[in-house]
């Protein structure tokens, strides 16, 4: 795959953390400003959990950045900026191509205000700085206050908050640059190209498959006839490249939903009985040669039914701990600050997961639609490019395709 990328693209180092790009060859820099006539900007953080600072920088600022660099490309036809569906954060029902107004929140809560959530971070780190915090204690901190921040306004968590934000920004700022902002639902490994069941890092879906091949998974919390969206990569890919060329010198704002939710649904009772057939017929081996064996695991159909399992299986554990150490005069003052520590890291987790373990909302595709509609027809073009969630038989290509992929290049 390297060989592949080597032989076609030239990689230059930026930071989009900066305002020049980090840029600090000017020569190099005039030299793209004059040659660049496309850019597409596919750079950001996608860690739910992010510090706050951290998000802003490359969510939220770095797409402004790259926009400011995009106006002073003097040929530049297309800005493509690569968000995701989710900034719609926890709503229902159906889910419109619609852009973001500065200011705008998901709870209708007023002062929302960009500038004023970068003073705030800056304020938070300064006084966490002037406290002598540890570099953890500040993570620790600065992740707490993205969220609390994303809650204020109506997301769920940083991630969703800062890529909105960065929406925001571009839309305000865009003037008549051509610009198509492109939200993706979840991105699971190739459908064909460059070879099927392509993928790196551990995706959303893909945590759960690890977890439970590994017999890590004691059980499957998620609202079974839930709707997962899903969209395989080069899909996503081939419908950049069709916006692109659609949108090239044509000043506005367009904005294309790439998922599978409106047209070929897939829910996550099937992702579960695709995930025990697949480990059932074909085990992972663990590094001393045995098969790890796996089969039905409990579903937990609500958070309630979460929380009463928590509370059985590790919170009287925990308190009965708290009291033994107590007798014992804190003899068992680091087993309880582990499992403590475990215990809280699960239960973040499960809630930073929680919106899309139970999502409600269908993303609408209208334009997208019509996109492919553009392309297919186009008949030398319509077999390249295709990107229609239609033609996915789900079953074949989880069984056949990504679940084998996901062992192949993500398992360690």
């Amino acid at each position: 795959m390297n060989s592949i990328i080597s032989e076609k693209l030239t990689v230059v180092p930026g930071d989009i953390f900066r305002e020049d790009l980090g840029l600090n060859d000017s020569n190099l820099r005039e030299e793209m400003l004059s040659q660049i006539d496309v850019i597409v900007n596919l750079a950001a953080t996608t860690n739910f959990d992010e510090r706050y600072d951290i998000a802003l920088a490359l969510n939220t600022l770095g797409a402004k950045h790259v926009l400011n660099f995009a106006k002073q490309c003097v040929k530049l036809k297309v800005l493509v900026h690569v968000s995701t569906a989710y900034v719609c954060g926890e709503k229902e029902g159906l889910l419109l191509e619609n852009p973001y107004h500065m200011g705008e929140t998901l709870n209708g809560t007023t002062g929302l205000d960009i500038d004023n959530e970068i003073r705030l971070v800056h304020e938070k780190l300064k006084e966490l700085r002037a406290e002598e915090a540890s570099e953890r204690a500040i993570t620790l901190a600065l992740k707490d206050f993205g969220l609390e921040r994303a809650i204020q306004y109506g997301w769920p968590n940083t991630y969703v908050f800062t890529k909105a934000m960065g929406e925001m920004l571009i839309g305000d700022l865009k003037e008549n640059l051509p610009v198509v902002i492109i939200r993706p639902t979840i991105i699971t490994s190739t459908y064909k190209e460059p070879f099927p069941g392509w993928v790196e890092g551990i995706r959303t879906i893909d945590s759960i498959a690890v977890g439970y091949a590994k017999g890590k998974l004691t059980f499957f919390l998620c609202d079974i006839n839930a709707i997962v969206d899903v969209i395989p990569a080069d899909m996503v890919v081939n419908a950049i490249l069709a916006a692109m060329a659609a949108h090239a010198n044509q000043p506005g704002e367009v904005i294309y939903q790439v998922g599978s939710s409106r047209r070929n649904p897939v829910r996550y009772g099937n992702l579960y009985d695709y995930g025990v057939h697949f480990f059932t017929k074909k085990p992972w081996i663990n590094k001393d040669g045995t098969p790890v064996k796996v089969g039905k695991v409990p579903i937990m159909g609500s958070m309630a039914s979460f929380h009463r399992y928590m509370t059985v299986r590790y919170l009287l554990f925990l308190k009965g701990l708290e009291v033994v150490n107590a007798a014992f005069c804190q003899y068992f003052k680091g087993t309880y600050v582990d499992v403590s520590r475990k215990i809280k890291f699960v239960m973040r987790l499960v809630e930073l997961y929680r919106p899309y373990l139970f999502f409600k909302g269908v993303f609408d595709d209208i334009n997208t639609e019509k996109l492919q509609m553009a392309v297919r027809g186009n008949t030398t073009e319509a077999d390249i490019f295709y990107f229609d969630p239609k033609c996915i038989n789900w079953e074949d290509y989880f069984l056949n395709v990504h679940l084998a992929g996901v062992v192949k290049y993500v398992f360690k």
